[in-house]
């Protein structure tokens, strides 16, 4: 990131007017990102994004991959805090054609076909056929080896805990993540994990 700051800067720069404009056009980039929250460190080129670089959102998500006139543009890389990523081929902004997004423990998502544990299918967790069923009489009840502690009467979410006293699905250390919708609340009340 160009952090160039103070007067003496200019006045040494004063004497080359390519390197005042371009420290201008990064300067004027860096304000903007300082006021949304986001940063971006790569390739500048008349004040855009552009090239190779890495863009990142204020709430932790990062893009890493191909940039063109201030868009995720060519190949790149979405990296979740939740530890999922999406990749995929970018056009102006925009998906072009399928990407294709991994879970944190490298699931691959299949938007057809989709077979893992579901009703019809394999109801065993990813990391139970990566890493084998535990011995005979020990369950599973998560993907994770140990399952989180949830309060008594809600549903276990994977990435928090659905309280169907507040209707709110809540991280496992207790803030408000989201609302469900009803079709959400009635998939998770049937078939998720409940603390006992």
């Amino acid at each position: 990131l160009f952090l160039f700051r103070g007067w003496w800067k200019i006045q040494f720069y004063a004497g080359r007017p390519e390197l005042l404009l371009f420290l201008s056009l990064a300067w004027a980039l860096v304000a903007k990102m300082d006021f949304t929250g986001s940063s971006y460190d790569g390739q500048i080129v008349n004040g855009r994004m552009e090239g190779k670089g890495e863009y990142t959102f204020p709430t932790g998500t990062t893009y890493k991959g191909d940039l063109a006139d201030g868009m995720f543009h060519g190949h790149g890389k979405l990296f979740f805090p939740n530890g999922g990523t999406f990749e995929s081929e970018w056009e102006h902004g925009v998906v072009k054609g399928e990407g294709k997004y991994c879970f944190k423990d490298g699931l691959e998502y299949k938007e057809k076909n989709w077979d893992y544990c579901t009703e019809e299918s394999d109801r065993r967790f990813y990391s139970e056929i990566v890493n084998g069923l535990l011995p005979a009489g020990e369950s599973q009840m998560t993907n994770s080896a140990t399952a989180p502690m949830i309060p008594t009467g809600c549903y276990d979410c994977g990435h928090g805990y659905y309280d169907p006293n507040d209707g709110k699905v809540h991280y496992y250390s207790g803030e408000v993540r989201e609302t469900p919708t009803e079709e959400e609340k009635e998939w998770m009340t049937r078939t998720n994990r409940v603390g006992k």
